[in-house]
């Protein structure tokens, strides 16, 4: 495969065959923006004033305190605390419509996210363009273990400004390597549920003992927090 500027990080992603290659390539993306925004761009006014403008998420409040120093952290939370309190808390009077707009509209905007979700559609549009041009490139798509379920429609709808040959070949690779998997948990998930019946006490797990972890992270794309031995009960 000839690797340029463009297909450099889509092979990157692609070559190992770890999971889904589509939330590697969105954790490589968030590493990436949350580490800059922490470090080198932290004081460059316009990278401020858009982090004022939209925040951030729950999940990307975790990422930008796992990645810069709690000094880095407070002085972006320093002049973002300001915009909230000018926007929501503004002088003078405000409906009750109005305030609820700018709460929503502040609870649901991230900057990673936003970013992320730009530089994905950018990264897969090059992924796309690899697998029509580039034979050895085909291979190794269909050799991924799996693509998770937010992220096959992701790619099912950036690949439809392919022509229709070839998007035909294209879904119906990637409708395989999301199908199969899912198939495979729906096995393991009903196996684990019949290891609790005492019928089957002493039986062999296989592959079921984390078919929960595994099954959550397919549907929502995100590894889940809390883990339990397969035998552990909450109640």
């Amino acid at each position: 495969m000839r690797e340029d500027i463009c297909s450099i990080p889509v092979n990157d992603v692609f070559i190992p065959k770890m999971g889904c290659p589509f939330c590697t390539m969105r954790d490589m993306l968030e590493d990436r923006i949350a580490t800059y925004i922490t470090g080198a761009a932290m004081m460059e006014p316009d990278v401020r004033e858009e982090t004022n403008r939209l925040g951030f998420c729950r999940t990307h409040y975790d990422h930008i305190l796992a990645r810069g120093s709690r000094l880095s952290v407070a002085l972006i939370l320093e002049s973002l605390v300001i915009e909230v309190q000018k926007e929501v808390f503004p002088e003078g009077k405000i409906t009750a419509k109005k305030e609820a707009e700018t709460v929503n509209r502040r609870t649901d905007s991230c900057f990673i996210c936003e970013n992320v979700d730009k530089n994905m559609h950018h990264l897969t549009g090059s992924m796309i363009k690899m697998w029509e041009s580039d034979a050895g490139f085909r291979t190794l798509y269909e050799q991924q273990p799996h693509i998770c379920l937010r992220h096959y429609g992701m790619v099912i709808a950036d690949a439809q400004k392919m022509n229709r040959k070839n998007f035909s070949v294209f879904a119906s690779v990637t409708a395989r390597l999301s199908r199969q998997y899912l198939d495979g948990l729906s096995k393991d998930v009903t196996h684990f549920c019949r290891m609790f019946d005492y019928r089957n006490k002493g039986a062999d797990w296989g592959n079921s003992k984390d078919a929960i972890e595994r099954s959550i992270e397919y549907l929502t794309a995100r590894k889940p927090e809390v883990h339990q031995r397969a035998e552990e009960k909450n109640r």
